[in-house]
């Protein structure tokens, strides 16, 4: 055994020979020993055939020559990489030194990736068509983030982006050569953008460049898109739901990013979203053994497809590996992310249908899709020139925007399926015939129309002077589409476009008994009630919710009611739309057959704004049979009598084409800088004083119109009430600690889908409904449980229920930050004493003041709107017009002595 001292002198002598030895090391050692460089090998003939002249050049040189050449040129080389790509290491990196510059799709940045991690060079890609390890971390699209998607559209230019991307999908495609399919990357730039964003110009301008992009570049792949960017698959009416579970989506993100049940509750209790707990567990996903192949527009609708069609035994194993395979595909944290939330039906990037319909009538007014060779290029050219649109003045672009947007919107509202629109609109662009090839038809349900509200009898009388109209009564019911056909097929469906034909098995046998004489086909719209049968009495609506919802058999049924029919909007084939009210009442009337306590109409009297005493007496007649109020509706075309209902003395004609909804609404600036009142024809101002327009009788689909008018017992000058909804809220204080007091309400802004806060509300509430409300909206710490533990489960997923950690991109609100932000589903209805202005809200901002919004007076909570969905609530508009019409009002509303109302909670 060697001594200390000797052991000592081997260990220094062996880190001296290990110490690393560069080419200069070598090769001055053949210098010294007058060794010349060896012999090459004999080479075989192949070989020497495929040299060239450089070949034969390096191999006439010495060893140290050749060396030194590569070396040179390596060097070069990885300069040239460093100016193209940034990177984090040094150029002196070895590894990084000699990458080849033709590593296929990626594989470079794969490398980078694998040393930045400081991984062992055996493990590193050797070349390609090898079985490697890989990083996918970085592996993202650089063509589409290059992409300006949210220049405007007018001076966007697809021309020049689609070669690029064509040439990139062809080489994605599994076979390798021409075609391919849209990359869901492009889709994903679009939607980062757009979720970067508050302001809705830009959100309509980043959409109508992406679907420009797939018109001209991959016409196939447009449909998918827009449904994945209107989070859905399907439209309501056709039952086709992902039916994917949490668990799901975690054992995934478990699986394909190597992650544990710990790790991932960490991931979840941080971030909360599970968008972006998959992007931060993709970041973790350093390498895979296999290159995914890039996700395609129409590859993951295809998916999600399937997912909603898989049933029956296996079916849950099925999804998950539909899961997995979407999860292991995704290039980037990006795309994980937008996977995932697509996977959980909350995109949350605002792009709500309005948007989506005007996003679609400019992009087909600025392109089309390439000729197919079949004919379909022979269809007239409805394009604009974006330079002629952008000398426009912009009161002239608004009005190009606005005779397509109205076209498509109204196509939509009477054919409510993407599957109809967009294939036509790829086919004639927008045109009139649209709006013909996109019509009713029976089975699918169209956009119902809605009424305005009204405070009290003597306003709606004031709005509807020198018209002749109805007053119904407002039965506290279900609103019911019933479609028949002419073999006596049933089709019934809610106010939201959803079946409800097994929940009245007793309306659809009903059905077919109703029909008069003549009738083969038909579609009509009304009341489903709950009555006792034997006496006629109408129920309540809470009544009705008892009643089961599904497969439910006639001879179950214990709640009856009855159908209180009250319009006719398809008779024998032919729309009934645009006849006035008062025809289509008759032909319901009189071709159809009363059925008491069955079927039977509204129960209504006709009148003038002459007959208040009468119709004071109707009024209270509907209260006392346990209606909600009157509906008053015009019965005939006067296009000669002028509207006289408009705030302020304006009026809208929101019937004739072309629409457009306008409002005056003066520039004021939104702490994102975006411009309150419209851009570049994105809204328009309307003219103070300007033309009287009349009101029409007829049927319009998806609109809010004075045409209608409700009278609810509860809209009266002294008791108003708004229908909010709950976006956020902090922790209570003392006794309520465990629950949320109080909670951030906010209105609807009609024109831009966005949600704007409006009041806290912590007034109205029980201990009984502070816990469920705690219960419904958990985020997850257990505040209102005893034992935080009944809130985890094995797997260590996420037990959040309907909130999120940061405020969605279409609320808005300046004010202190939630505690907890919540998902926007529920509608609340509230009391208040007044409206007043306020600089923290944002509600109505620009209606009424420059730079301030509304808020509420001592709001206080009445109950939850179970029937009315959050595209429903009160709006941003309704709102300004209540102010207006307070008696009285400060007369200062524009400094700072107005109090705001959040201080006087």
């Amino acid at each position: 055994m060697p001594s200390p001292a000797k052991r000592r002198k081997l260990n220094a002598e062996n880190a001296k020979s290990t110490q690393p030895r560069g080419l200069e090391y070598f090769f001055s050692k053949q210098r010294d020993n007058g060794v010349s460089s060896a012999p090459a090998a004999p080479e075989s003939p192949q070989t020497t055939n495929d040299l060239d002249a450089a070949d034969i050049g390096a191999v006439e040189m010495t060893d140290e020559e050749l060396a030194r050449k590569l070396q040179a040129e390596w060097d070069e080389e990885s300069r040239r990489e460093q100016q193209s790509l940034p990177i984090l290491a040094t150029a002196e990196d070895p590894v990084l030194t000699n990458l080849d510059t033709e590593t296929e799709n990626g594989e470079k940045e794969a490398v980078r990736e694998a040393v930045e991690e400081n991984v062992p060079p055996a493990l590193l890609p050797a070349s390609k068509n090898t079985l490697s390890l890989q990083s996918v971390t970085t592996a993202e699209d650089l063509v589409a983030t290059t992409i300006p998607l949210d220049e405007s559209p007018l001076i966007f230019e697809p021309a020049k982006y689609i070669p690029a991307l064509q040439k990139q999908w062809a080489a994605a495609s599994p076979s390798g050569g021409g075609g391919g399919s849209a990359s869901y990357a492009l889709l994903t730039r679009c939607f980062v953008l757009v979720n970067a964003t508050t302001s809705r110009i830009k959100i309509v301008d980043t959409l109508v460049n992406c679907l420009r992009l797939l018109i001209e570049a991959d016409p196939a792949s447009l449909l998918p898109a827009v449904w994945l960017a209107t989070n859905a698959i399907s439209p309501p009416y056709i039952s086709l739901e992902l039916g994917l579970g949490g668990s799901a989506i975690s054992k995934a993100l478990k699986q394909v990013c190597g992650l544990d049940g710990r790790s991932l509750k960490s991931l979840f209790d941080k971030y909360g979203d599970p968008g972006d707990v998959a992007y931060e567990a993709k970041k973790k996903q350093a390498f895979t053994l296999r290159r995914p192949q890039p996700l395609t527009i129409r590859g993951v609708y295809q998916a999600l497809v399937k997912v909603a069609n898989s049933q029956g035994s296996g079916s849950v194993e099925a999804k998950q590996r539909i899961v997995d395979r979407l999860l292991q595909d995704a290039r980037g944290g990006e795309e994980s992310r937008y996977i995932v939330r697509t996977l959980c039906q909350h995109l949350r990037i605002g792009a709500v249908k309005t948007t989506m319909l005007i996003a679609l009538s400019r992009a087909f007014l600025l392109s089309r899709p390439p000729p197919s060779g079949d004919g379909a290029d022979e269809a007239p050219d409805t394009r604009r020139d974006p330079k002629a649109l952008a000398a426009m003045k912009k009161e002239e672009l608004a009005e190009v925007w606005a005779r397509a947007e109205e076209i498509v919107k109204a196509s939509f509202a009477r054919r409510p399926n993407y599957n109809d629109l967009v294939p036509v609109l790829l086919e004639i662009g927008v045109s009139e015939e649209l709006l013909v090839r996109c019509g009713l038809a029976l089975h699918i349900p169209l956009r119902p129309m809605l009424g305005s509200i009204t405070r009290d009898l003597g306003e709606m009388l004031g709005k509807l002077q020198g018209r002749a109209f109805t007053c119904e009564y407002k039965y506290d019911g279900q609103r019911a589409q019933v479609h028949c056909d002419r073999d006596g097929t049933v089709s019934i469906f809610s106010r939201h476009l959803e079946v409800m034909t097994d929940k009245y098995p007793d309306l659809v046998s009903l059905v077919p008994r109703i029909r008069g004489e003549g009738v083969d086909s038909f579609i009509l719209e009304g009341e489903v009630v709950a009555v006792d049968r034997e006496t006629g009495e109408l129920r309540t609506f809470q009544t009705l919710t008892n009643r089961a919802r599904k497969d439910v058999a006639l001879g179950s049924i214990t709640i009856d009611v009855c159908l209180f029919a009250f319009d006719l909007m398809f008779l024998n084939g032919q729309p009934l739309l645009d006849r006035p009210l008062r025809e289509r009442r008759e032909l319901l009337r009189s071709l159809f057959v009363e059925i008491p306590h069955h079927f039977t109409w509204v129960k209504s009297m006709d009148a003038t704004s002459e007959d208040g005493d009468a119709i004071s007496a109707f009024f209270k007649g509907a209260i006392d049979a346990k209606c909600e109020g009157i509906m008053v509706k015009i019965l005939d075309n006067l296009t000669d009598v002028p509207y006289t209902g408009g705030a302020d003395g304006d009026e809208q004609d929101e019937t004739a084409p072309p629409v457009t909804q306008t409002k005056k609404k003066p520039k004021a600036k939104r702490k994102n800088g975006g411009d309150v009142g419209g851009d570049g024809g994105n809204s328009t101002e309307k003219k103070t004083g300007g033309r009287r327009k009349p009101l029409l009788a007829t049927y319009e689909p998806d609109k809010r119109l004075d045409s209608w008018l409700k009278v609810k017992k509860d809209y009266g000058s002294t008791f108003d009430t708004l229908d909010l909804i709950p976006i956020a809220a902090w922790h209570g204080m003392g006794r309520k600690a465990k629950w949320w007091s109080p909670i951030l309400m906010a209105v609807r802004n009609e024109e831009t889908g966005s949600l704007e806060a409006v009041t806290k509300c912590m007034s109205g509430f029980t201990d009984a409904f502070y816990k469920a409300n705690r219960a419904f909206y958990d985020d997850g710490q257990g505040g209102n449980e005893e034992d935080d533990d009944n809130d985890k489960n094995d797997d260590g997923d996420d037990p959040s229920k309907n909130t999120r950690s940061s405020k969605p991109s279409f609320v808005e609100y300046s004010g202190p930050e939630p505690d907890v932000w919540f998902e926007p589903q529920e509608v609340w209805e509230m009391a208040f004493a007044d409206i007043t202005v306020s600089p923290t809200y944002t509600a109505a901002i620009g209606l009424v003041n420059e730079s301030r919004g509304l808020s509420l007076r001592f709001p206080r909570f009445l109950r939850k709107r179970d029937d009315k969905g959050i595209d429903e609530a009160s709006t941003s508009e309704f709102l300004a017009g209540l102010y207006r019409k307070q008696d009285a009002r400060p007369a200062n509303t524009s400094g700072d002595a107005v109090k705001d109302a959040d201080e006087e909670e």
